[in-house]
């Protein structure tokens, strides 16, 4: 068997003890991995994903809902109804509403800041 291959399988396989020089170099990457990769590899970018995190305040929320989700033209009435909806929260009031647009400037979700 060739070195090239003996090495692969040896990845492959991982048939490296702890003190061994490959061992070492692995456990490298792994860390490189863990502290110098983007944040933003790992959030999702799905626009139609519901996502609610805390912000500032304790009862401050975050959500996004997609454009076709809302019927017509929303105005902030409509909006608040789906916030409610979505939520279960027949008090959650909107604070603030920003438009997330594509590259083509087409309005594809809202960003909703609740209360």
């Amino acid at each position: 068997m060739s070195p090239i291959w003996r090495t692969i399988k040896g990845f492959v396989l991982w048939s490296y003890g702890r003190t061994t020089w490959q061992y070492d170099v692995l456990c490298v990457l792994i860390l490189a991995f863990i502290f110098l990769t983007p944040k933003s590899w790992f959030e999702k970018s799905e626009l139609n994903y519901l996502r609610m995190h805390q912000s500032g305040s304790a009862s401050a929320q975050r959500l996004v809902i997609r454009r076709e989700n809302l019927a017509g033209n929303p105005d902030i009435r409509e909006i608040e109804r789906r916030v409610r909806t979505v939520t279960g929260r027949p008090e959650a009031r909107v604070s603030n509403m920003r438009e997330m647009r594509d590259d083509g400037g087409k309005v594809v979700a809202y960003e909703i800041d609740i209360e």
